[in-house]
């Protein structure tokens, strides 16, 4: 055989390896894809076995005999630069009603611009008026958000550690309906619903609120009666200060101190318990890249604690369901980098030669949209049902979630494969707007991903070419897919980019107000 014949075997071989290697990979990521997806029909199954004792299912009563039992309740507010909506948060924290004596207030403030500033006067502000609240400064953010929480735990006189993020306005009336489920001596922590404070901002927010909606009203309905482990959501939730303390406290080696510390409580015994009916607003990111700054941040810490607590699970004396619950609670974000593997293998596979009957390749497309699609999008929309949401919005919103999804792949896959490391990674905070409306009043802190959106936009260029070449070649199967990838990585690029935008402009009109005055 000649060198250029042997030269051209050689290659002719080593495309046929690197095309079966496509077509494998793409298999097993499509199998484990379905997987992850499928786990929803599991969750919509137990959450319809359980409608009738949600139905009779009634708030813990509290008659004035249950009001003198109640605990002393320290509540934590942990900021980081928040001066949008620092004072919101401490008024609705000093306006939460309670038995006098019993209640305190710590506005643990890390703060390195005017924030600070801002807090001690509306802390003084409610001091002056009989409130018991103190602000409290570090040297340094060692260990972020968990490191505020155990400062300030060392320093609190509570039973009960109430926690709210900078984004959540509290009711009067929430720690009146919480606290009494920790009579119950077993209760460790009690998780309230999030709801929404600007849910019909845009299409971005009302995406998002679709996502928390079956995240809370049915994944955490159905683990909490079915006696499976569930999280505490970092906010909106009261912990029993002895359960903190028998575990460990708050330990900072993953992003998702929250995450870590219910997983290590639920280990120990401690009983978690989710109350619906207990509403606690909050505001969504309104702009793609403070999206995607919270996303990565959820997506690492989870798998920076499966790394951690998952070997002890699994050898611990739990159930099987249990473990096998928890795995999948825990590495759930593992279908992000699955599903960008599927949209990248799509063009190799479809190139290389078909070996397999067509009859079984429609039949396996019909099972990835069976067991992948349609129990995603069946969640969604009934955490629509159960939010009592208009049924006209259910469909639109639905679609605009499962967009957004996809459009979060590369962001939470990077995300991912950075939690598989063992670097602890910076604690990004989420940029809020507070009350104003304006894309400017949003654009007063600096983005913590420069690269966000660009990535997306390139990627949006090529699922767009995608589909121009399988709907011309004939594949029409692989539209849909190419087609939801495309409108997702373009819908969060453009808004990534936009806001990028906005903070050029906000930074430029700072600037030239700071000239005239």
């Amino acid at each position: 055989m000649s060198p250029v014949a042997a030269t051209a075997a050689l290659m002719h071989s080593a495309l046929g390896w690197a095309e079966e290697a496509a077509v494998l990979a793409y298999g097993v990521a499509q199998a484990l894809v379905v997987l992850y997806a499928s786990h929803r029909w599991l969750i919509l199954a137990r959450w319809w076995r359980h409608r009738d004792a949600r139905r009779v299912s009634t708030p813990v009563p509290l008659d004035p005999a249950a009001l003198e039992k109640l605990p002393t309740v320290t509540i934590q507010l942990p900021v980081y630069d928040e001066r949008r909506v620092i004072e919101r948060l401490i008024d609705a924290a000093a306006a939460l009603e309670y038995p006098a004596g019993r209640l305190e207030i710590q506005v643990l403030d890390d703060s390195t611009d005017e924030t600070s500033v801002r807090a001690a006067a509306a802390v003084a502000r409610h001091r002056a008026r009989g409130v018991d609240i103190r602000h409290l400064r570090r040297e340094g953010r060692d260990g972020f958000k968990a490191g505020a929480l155990a400062a300030g735990l060392a320093r609190a006189r509570g039973e009960l550690i109430a926690v709210f993020d900078a984004d959540f306005v509290p009711r009067p009336d929430f720690l009146l309906r919480v606290a009494p489920r920790f009579l119950d001596p077993r209760v460790g922590m009690v998780q309230a619903r999030w709801t929404h404070l600007n849910r019909d901002q845009s299409a971005l927010t009302r995406a998002q609120a679709v996502m928390l909606d079956a995240h809370f009203l049915l994944e955490h309905d159905v683990r909490m009666r079915d006696g499976l482990f569930f999280n505490f959501n970092g906010t909106g939730g009261v912990w029993r200060r002895a359960c903190i303390e028998a575990v460990g406290g708050w330990q900072c080696d993953s992003l998702t101190e929250d995450l870590d510390l219910s997983y290590r409580a639920q280990l120990g015994g401690w009983r978690f318990v989710f109350d619906p009916a207990v509403e606690t607003p909050a505001e969504l990111p309104s702009d793609a890249e403070a999206l995607m700054s919270q996303q990565r941040r959820w997506a690492k810490g989870s798998i920076q604690t499966a790394r951690k607590l998952l070997p002890r699970l699994l050898r611990s004396s739990l159930d099987r369901r249990i473990k096998a619950e928890a795995v999948i609670h825990l590495t759930a974000n593992v279908a992000y980098p699955l599903l960008l593997a599927l949209g990248l293998l799509l063009l190799p596979v479809l190139l290389g030669p078909s070996r397999l009957p067509p009859a079984l390749v429609w039949t396996l497309q019909l099972a990835v949209i069976a067991f992948g699609i349609v129990p995603v999008a069946l969640f969604l929309a009934l955490g629509q049902v159960a939010a009592r949401r208009p049924a006209r919005r259910i469909v639109p919103e639905v679609v605009a979630a499962l967009v957004l999804g996809a459009g979060l792949s590369v962001n939470n896959a990077r995300a991912v494969i950075e939690g598989l490391r063992t670097r602890l990674g910076d604690w990004e905070r989420t940029p809020k707007r507070g009350d104003s409306r304006s894309a400017r009043g949003a654009a007063l802190y600096p983005r913590a991903a420069r690269e966000a959106g660009w990535v997306e936009g390139l990627l949006a260029i090529y699922f767009a070419g995608l589909s121009v070449f399988v709907t011309a070649a004939g594949f029409y199967r692989a539209l849909p897919f190419a087609l939801l990838l495309m409108a997702g990585f373009a819908w969060l690029s453009g808004n990534a980019l936009g806001a990028r935008r906005a903070t050029r402009e906000g930074k430029v009109g700072a600037a030239r107000a700071a000239t005239a005055g």
